[in-house]
């Protein structure tokens, strides 16, 4: 939602006493798309400009928590079959998803980078000490491209997981086939994603 679109609702409602605009913005735990766009181009010219920007798409395309990203494998990641196998976490359904183009290039990428690190480990993303990526700097990166976008708000990586659920809702994708997607057991966790969808209802008085 726009900052405009933010200080409309709050005109309407007459919050501007109790609900600023600033508020409303801290506590969204999203991230839109535009803004997802301006992370990954963030990443040009960074340290490590091709782990980085792997990471934050395959993040936001397929849903992953932090845990489970820094917690790939190779063997996870098949460039041939033009898939990702994704193991969630929390007790979450397993599943396996097709990689688009600019992931593959992405992958491809950062594969070329880290063969040249010559890792002592199978785990997909590595550290500049090549060990497994930790968890702690992921979260810095992300909250580093964040603050170089200029983003309104404090990114943080549960937000690509958010504004993955956000923008499979916005392209038409049902509750179920969104549980599936991010291995939601519980679909109550996957409809606050398409209950503020207002494409849903587009069908209706026709």
């Amino acid at each position: 939602m726009s900052e405009k679109a933010l200080a409309g609702i709050i005109g309407v409602f007459g919050l501007s006493q109790t609900i600023t605009l600033d508020k409303m913005m801290e506590e969204r735990k999203h991230l839109t798309g535009h803004e997802v766009e301006k992370l990954l181009a963030a990443t040009k010219g960074a340290r490590n400009e091709a782990r980085d920007r792997c990471l934050l798409l395959l993040m936001f395309r397929h849903g992953l928590r932090v845990s489970e990203a820094c917690g790939l494998v190779l063997s996870q990641v098949d460039t041939e079959g033009r898939v990702l196998h994704v193991a969630r976490l929390k007790k979450g359904l397993s599943t396996t998803h097709p990689l688009r183009a600019d992931e593959l290039r992405a992958i491809k990428a950062w594969l070329v980078d880290r063969a040249k690190m010559k890792p002592d480990t199978d785990s997909f993303f590595v550290s500049e000490r090549r060990g497994p990526l930790s968890r702690k700097t992921a979260w810095v990166a992300i909250r580093h491209y964040g603050e170089a976008a200029g983003l309104p708000l404090p990114a943080h990586p549960h937000m690509l997981r958010h504004a993955c659920g956000f923008a499979l809702a916005d392209q038409g994708a049902d509750t179920r086939l969104i549980q599936d997607y991010l291995g939601h057991r519980n679909i109550q966790h996957t409809v606050r994603y398409t209950a503020t969808n207002p494409e849903r209802f587009e069908r209706l008085w026709r």
